[in-house]
Formats: C-alpha cells, structure tokens, sequence
C-alpha cells in the first residue's frame, strides 16, 4: 500500500514534567499510540533504492554535541573486526567526516554509513554499534549516535511566554516526518514513518520504543506519557494515524 498523505488529524497531550515544573511535554499520542516497528531487514526497501541494502544509513550520522560523539568513540574503539567490517578502513582512513557546514558526522563510505556491515558479514548484518550492545548486553541506544537511536521519534524546544514575564520549555515529541529534513525529505525514494509497510507492530510505540522515550523525558515523564497514551487507546474519539492497520 502506498504511503499515506501527510496533514490528517493528529491528538497531542500537554502536561508538566513531573521532574521539572518548568518544562511541558507536548506529545503526538496519534503517532506514539501507532504500530510503527523498524523493518530493516525485513522488507526495508532503503531511503535510496541504489542503496537498498543501508535501510536509512546511507549518508551517515550527523553528532548532536560532544558528547554524542565521544560516546560513540568510545564504542567504535571496543569494536573488533569480528564485529566491525569496516574495522580496518575506519582506523586507517578515519569513522568521521565534516559535511559541507563543517558538522561532524559518521563518515559515508561505500554507499553507507561506516558502522554499516553488508548482509553477507558473518559478524552480523547492519549497525557495527548496535551489534556491539546486542553483544554486551547493553541498550542500543547507549552505544549509537543519538539521530541514530531517536529517529524517527523526534524531540523539539521551544521557549513559551506564560504572559506574566515568565517563560517555560516546551519540549514536542512527535514522529519525524519527511519534512523534518528539511528540502531533502521529499527526494528520498521510501521513508518509514508514514508508510503502511513498516505499520506492523502488535505493540504500540510507546510500549516498544518505551527505553528511547525514557530517554528523551526521563521516567516520571515517561511515566505519565505512558498513561495518557493508554487512555488515548481506550477513549471512544481517539484518532489513529492512516498508515496503521485497521483494529
């Protein structure tokens, strides 16, 4: 089935970190709420159809800081080359690279992102960094850059005017669509997000993303998102996103 148009009828909850009484979450309970699953190597077709077999890491990993990329540092130097097919190249040539801004990212090589074993690597096929936290026991999400492990949930700040000379940190989590990436989004040839394909998971994205939301709120926010989250699935009126299967 074709993915579906952007612009239908989203359900968002605002509520207060209970952590912090100056910072609201703004939460998509339509997307968190729908059967989105990553499908790579399942049927994942690749942003690019010349690069089908990357799934989204064909150009590499932008860092989000510094710390984003020292902690990825430290990973890539616990990688073997039993783990890491790229292993030798990524030390003699380098795992990173400036783009055209001067941003620091993980470095593109042969048509994908460098931690990027092919599917005939007997260490594993996809991500050298998630293997590694398969491997050791570890969360995913502690050992790849953050874009990597976020997308495509997506965390956006604002500063809100309360009207009284104060103000307070919106902080939206909600699905990355194609045009959070700009110009770029609409020339990628398929993206997950909004496609029925990758709508196949028996359990929702709160429950299944649940260690990344964690995360990106802290648990007394996840805590109280997962709540509104499961009232949005028992309420009579809720709006379930258009590239979910019929329930």
């Amino acid at each position: 089935m074709p993915e579906v148009e952007l612009g239908f009828p989203r359900t968002y909850v605002e509520f207060t970190n209970p952590a912090d009484p100056d910072e609201v979450f703004r939460c998509d309970l339509t997307w968190l709420t729908s059967r989105w699953t990553c499908i790579f190597g399942q049927g994942c077709p690749g942003i690019y159809a010349t690069s089908p077999e990357a799934g989204c890491c064909t150009l590499g990993a932008h860092f989000s800081d510094d710390d984003d990329a020292e902690r990825t540092r430290l990973v890539m130097e616990q990688l073997t080359p039993a783990q890491w097919e790229n292993h030798d190249e990524g030390h003699r040539g380098g795992w990173t690279e400036t783009d055209d801004e001067g941003d620091l990212k993980t470095r593109a090589y042969r048509g994908a992102c460098i931690f990027h074993n092919s599917r005939d690597f007997a260490g594993g096929y996809g991500c050298a960094l998630h293997g590694y936290a398969l491997d050791h026991g570890l969360k995913p999400h502690t050992t790849k850059p953050d874009v990597c492990w976020q997308l495509p949930l997506r965390r956006q700040f604002r500063d809100v005017d309360r009207g009284d000379g104060t103000t307070y940190t919106e902080t939206q989590i909600g699905e990355y669509t194609r045009p959070g990436w700009g110009p770029g989004g609409t020339d990628l040839d398929w993206y997950c997000s909004s496609n029925t394909e990758a709508h196949i998971a028996p359990e929702p994205v709160y429950v299944t993303n649940r260690d990344e939301l964690t995360a990106l709120m802290g648990e007394a926010g996840y805590a109280e998102l997962a709540r509104y989250c499961r009232q949005h699935e028992q309420g009579g009126a809720n709006t379930p996103h258009p590239a979910d299967p019929l329930r």
